[in-house]
């Protein structure tokens, strides 16, 4: 039997009114990441993770749904955030997103 990803069908949801994308199952929020926006720049500032849930990839996989909605919006990113940064660092087809 193969173990599941904790973020297994996990949906990524855009809260304009709480500024931040979030990465739920159902309706739990298992990570998240803040954002503001000026022009065509995110900034993302702040990640989290559910703390039972750290360590097992799905804080990259918030990153990676966050980065790839904001390419399909046409926007650039200024990460803030290290876990973000190193994210870009460590997938170089991102790097062209950074503002």
């Amino acid at each position: 039997m193969t173990e599941s990803h904790p973020a297994d069908g996990a949906e990524l949801v855009r809260d304009d009114a709480a500024g931040r994308y979030e990465l739920r199952r159902g309706e739990e929020v298992i990570a998240f990441a803040t954002f503001s926006e000026a022009g065509a720049v995110t900034t993302i500032p702040h990640t989290e993770t559910r703390p039972d849930l750290r360590g097992h990839g799905t804080g990259a996989v918030l990153v990676g749904k966050v980065l790839a909605e904001l390419r399909e919006r046409g926007r650039k990113v200024e990460p803030r955030c290290w876990f973000v940064a190193e994210y870009i660092e460590l997938h170089p087809e991102h790097r062209d997103l950074l503002a």
